[in-house]
């Protein structure tokens, strides 16, 4: 008993006060930022570059694992207010949000790490060889507190930068931002946000049409919640795959659906900005045939009711059409329609936005007319002269090339020769007799 009383009494005198803090998580005073996130951007060339120099980089998180929708990248942003840029990091830490919560500021170690593409985004992390190519891809759990540092100093609240998806552009990577006035899709509703197990796309609509998708885990804690019905705001972090930009929540509480949903949601427009911007006819390949169509704007187009037509040599009458309904063309983006998809990879590399058939609008041997139509059946844009064999005329592109000139920006209804340089192989005078050879005569996706 005796030996008990002294027991409690060391305690007591060891104990001075009974709320418990947890342990302070270690941070970092003397380490110095001294690289930004666009000078490490512009040493990204092709590959994977690996880092040998003592740089240091600092951002704010803005992504979190704690409800499983981000699992093994960080994404940082470089400031917490008005971001100008953004990247992420590959990360096989679990719970990473225990280490580096949402809004903290971190400090990063470049030396020994990689940067990398995939998907056309750039990312940081450690490297991975599959069949001799170098990817970066996770840096192990045992060094991640090397490589990122939690900074002492607090760099404030982070705000969501305030856009609409029609600004979506390469510098939202890898942000926060906020999009107002949008809902799910009506087709979409009743569904969970993810399918058990399965990342899932779902998609976000506005009142105007535009569309983002929305993507989610399905190991997230929120993965079989309904998707909410109504309307409003949404936070999230912007990624990109390829052309596609897709938006990330931390959780259901960057959702607050509170408006009614709108009506009747316009969704076929008309500009006369999009146009057709190349055609091709290759010498070497005929299965390598596309057309390019460009959107000039600054907002992304849905293309619902937009047809493309193909009038075959002399016909007056519409030969073959596209209806792009399905699709939506990007703002100062191409998109590109092919009558072999499969070809059209092997041969420039990438694959094509739209797959037409044979003798489509896509497949014309160079002497053919084509038009694109906006939903309201208005003639947008022409290339040839309707009812004339295109045959030694100075609208032929056999064997060759229409490519519009980089100083027109808008489609026009009549065919108008100075617009275009045209290559073929017996053309009329002014176009270039000079037949053209796929892939290295032509630049399908750039303008």
């Amino acid at each position: 008993m005796l030996l008990f009383l002294l027991g409690l009494c060391i305690v007591w005198a060891c104990v001075k006060d009974s709320n418990f803090n947890a342990p302070q998580k270690a941070c970092e005073t003397a380490l110095q930022a001294n690289i930004s996130f666009d000078e490490i951007k512009s040493m990204y060339t092709d590959g994977v570059i690996q880092f040998h120099d003592d740089l240091v980089m600092e951002g704010v998180v803005i992504s979190s694992d704690l409800a499983s929708n981000f699992f093994g990248t960080l994404h940082f942003q470089d400031k917490a207010k008005d971001p100008s840029s953004g990247l992420q990091i590959e990360i096989d830490l679990r719970d990473s949000h225990l280490f580096y919560e949402e809004g903290s500021k971190i400090l990063i170690r470049l030396k020994g790490l990689y940067l990398g593409s995939s998907k056309g985004v750039l990312k940081l992390g450690g490297v991975f060889s599959s069949f001799g190519n170098l990817s970066v891809g996770r840096l192990p759990a045992a060094v991640v507190a090397q490589h990122i540092i939690k900074a002492c100093d607090k760099p404030g609240d982070i705000t969501p930068m305030e856009i609409t998806m029609g600004q979506l552009s390469d510098k939202h990577i890898n942000t926060l931002v906020l999009i107002k006035d949008v809902q799910i899709i009506s087709e979409e509703l009743g569904l969970p946000f993810a399918v058990k197990e399965e990342e899932t796309l779902r998609t976000l609509t506005n009142c105007k049409g535009d569309k983002l998708s929305l993507k989610n885990s399905g190991y997230a804690d929120f993965q079989a919640n309904l998707l909410p019905e109504a309307r409003g705001s949404i936070v999230g972090v912007i990624l990109k795959e390829h052309k596609d930009f897709l938006l990330a929540i931390r959780n259901t509480e960057d959702i607050v659906f509170t408006e009614e949903r709108c009506e009747k949601i316009q969704d076929e427009f008309t500009s006369n900005l999009i146009f057709i911007s190349e055609l091709a006819d290759p010498n070497n390949n005929t299965e390598a045939r596309f057309v390019e169509l460009y959107n000039a704007g600054s907002e992304p187009l849905s293309l619902k009711g937009w047809k493309l037509n193909r009038y075959t040599n002399a016909n007056t009458e519409i030969s073959a059409t596209i209806n792009l309904t399905d699709y939506s063309i990007g703002a100062k983006s191409t998109f590109l329609i092919s009558p072999n998809a499969a070809e059209f990879l092997t041969v420039y590399g990438f694959s094509p936005d739209f797959s037409g058939a044979a003798n489509g609008p896509a497949d014309s041997n160079g002497d053919d007319n084509l038009e694109l139509v906006d939903p309201f059946g208005v003639v947008i844009d022409r290339f040839g002269v309707v009812g004339e064999d295109g045959s030694g005329t100075n609208h032929e592109f056999e064997d060759g090339r229409a490519l519009r000139n980089e100083n027109i920006n808008a489609g026009n209804s009549e065919y108008t020769f100075s617009e275009w340089t045209i290559y073929n192989d017996t053309g009329a005078s002014g176009t270039i007799n000079l037949p053209q050879n796929a892939p290295e005569d032509f630049s399908p996706g750039i303008r």
